[in-house]
């Protein structure tokens, strides 16, 4: 056993295994794989007086390893919601971020379990003063976390299930780090939605892949809606 299965609570558990590439990652959540490498490792960008280096805002849970864990997708999954969901600046989260630390000495806020209580909750009520929002702003960054917090199942305070969103709020598909090596799946009866894919591209049909898995024709295509678009 190494550090890099160490928990945010100083216990071994696999979501903090590296268990995914940047590019996986990133297609797995739908998120440009550029930004998802600026999020977990960080880049150089240049500036007059030379040149600066953007500091990650997710940390990986190996220094020596540029894989995410699945606790990583989960915080890159809440990231995305302030990004694209509410244009929360990445200065405003690099603050909160660093706030809570300091602060509370919460090491990871967005897997924070105060983030996930009710609206007059402390970590949060901070949080939406320090991104600086208006007073309807800040109801909609609650429900925005509300929402996609609501993606994940949670166990002693630990993301255990990942539901990505596709274009509707169905749970059909799920990443789970204890079904299929955490690869996207129907969760229903474990079955990798690349497995499916991969048929359909080699030409089986929807109905004859529904039957093999005991799944319904809508199951199979919410997978190749699913894999496409990633």
């Amino acid at each position: 056993m190494t550090g890099t299965s160490i928990n945010i609570y100083g216990k071994y558990n696999p979501q903090d295994v590296p268990a995914y590439n940047l590019a996986e990652a990133a297609r797995y959540l739908h998120i440009a794989t550029a930004t998802l490498r600026s999020w977990v490792i960080g880049r150089s960008y240049p500036r007059g007086t030379g040149t600066g280096f953007f500091e990650p805002l997710i940390r990986l849970p190996d220094s020596t390893d540029r894989s995410l864990s699945f606790a990583n997708l989960v915080e890159a999954h809440v990231l995305r919601a302030l990004r694209t969901k509410h244009r929360v600046s990445i200065r405003a989260v690099r603050t909160a971020l660093e706030f809570a630390q300091k602060a509370y000495g919460v090491k990871r806020l967005l897997l924070s379990p105060e983030l996930r209580a009710g609206a007059g909750d402390l970590s949060l009520d901070k949080y939406v003063e320090l991104v600086n929002l208006s007073r309807s702003g800040q109801m909609v960054l609650r429900e925005v976390f509300k929402t996609y917090l609501m993606r994940a199942k949670w166990e002693q305070d630990l993301p255990t299930r990942l539901y990505p969103f596709l274009d509707d709020n169905e749970r059909i598909i799920a990443i789970d780090p204890f079904i299929a090596f955490g690869r996207p799946v129907i969760i229903s009866k474990g079955i990798s939605t690349a497995v499916i894919t991969d048929r359909i591209d080699a030409g089986e049909s929807i109905e004859d892949i529904a039957k093999d898995y005991g799944l319904t024709e809508i199951d199979v295509k919410i997978a190749m809606r699913y894999e496409k678009a990633a």
